[in-house]
């Protein structure tokens, strides 16, 4: 009986000491900086969605999430355009900051390319700047475009800028979060046909926004949003970051 009641008593306390725990843990900022595949749209851009929206639902009430991330912008123009700098401002002790960019800095006929070896200092000076505010920097690999070939293989439209991503992480002793190889998967697994609908494809007149139609291979709808932000969160688990235990826990149903 004794026994009984004194494991009852452990059990209480246990219970207790979690949810006093939990009430008290830090509170945590991730901030996300990258391009339009990661960024929160305007109304008039719907249904295309970044993945950094349906991200920030994941965390339960001790993080936030501010998703900084901006159409069109590559490393080199979220330096020049002073977008980095109110991010280190705000960065504290146990932060984190997502890094994902590469689909505009990788196009030389763009006005945001970047060659090479710059991408590689800016990704260091995103990394090293997070450092000195002791908060945590992850790499993102750019996430997929959907483009297959004649036998309905999927093709890699990232190889040079991911390849990379992946070597300046290795270097740096950086989390590394393969988007890149984890999104060709993904569309590999939907197949040539099915995967269009993980992206912006509109028939005339089906979307106010879009009266005359829209094909984008490059930009995710709502659900495409969602896959990618859930393949971020298995990355952030298989990777065992802190960050991963303030992922919100379904309900425990009662009988």
């Amino acid at each position: 009986m004794k026994l009984k009641l004194s494991l009852i008593a452990l059990s209480i306390f246990s219970v207790g000491f979690m949810s006093f725990y939990s009430s008290h843990q830090k509170h945590m900022t991730v901030h996300l900086i990258g391009d339009s595949t990661m960024s929160i749209k305007e109304p008039k851009a719907y249904p295309e969605t970044g993945w950094g929206l349906p991200f920030a639902y994941f965390f339960d009430s001790t993080v936030t999430v501010q998703n900084y991330a901006k159409n069109g912008r590559s490393t080199r123009t979220f330096l020049e355009e002073n977008r980095w700098q109110p991010v280190v401002a705000n960065l504290k002790a146990g932060d984190y900051v997502f890094i994902q960019f590469g689909h505009n800095d990788e196009v030389p006929t763009k006005k945001s390319y970047t060659p090479e070896a710059e991408y590689k200092a800016n990704l260091e000076r995103f990394i090293r700047e997070t450092r000195q505010k002791k908060a945590v920097p992850v790499l993102i690999t750019p996430a997929a475009r959907r483009k297959f070939d004649a036998a309905g293989k999927i093709e890699e439209t990232h190889a040079v800028y991911a390849a990379l991503v992946r070597s300046v992480a290795q270097q740096q002793k950086t989390p590394l979060i393969d988007l890149d190889k984890k999104s060709q998967a993904l569309l590999q697994q939907y197949g040539p046909e099915t995967s269009a609908k993980l992206f912006v494809h509109l028939q005339p007149n089906e979307h106010p926004n879009y009266p005359q139609g829209k094909i984008d291979d490059t930009h995710f709808n709502e659900l495409g949003a969602r896959e990618m932000a859930q393949i971020v969160l298995a990355e952030i688990k298989a990777l065992h970051l802190d960050l991963a235990d303030r992922i919100v826990k379904p309900a425990v149903k009662k009988d």
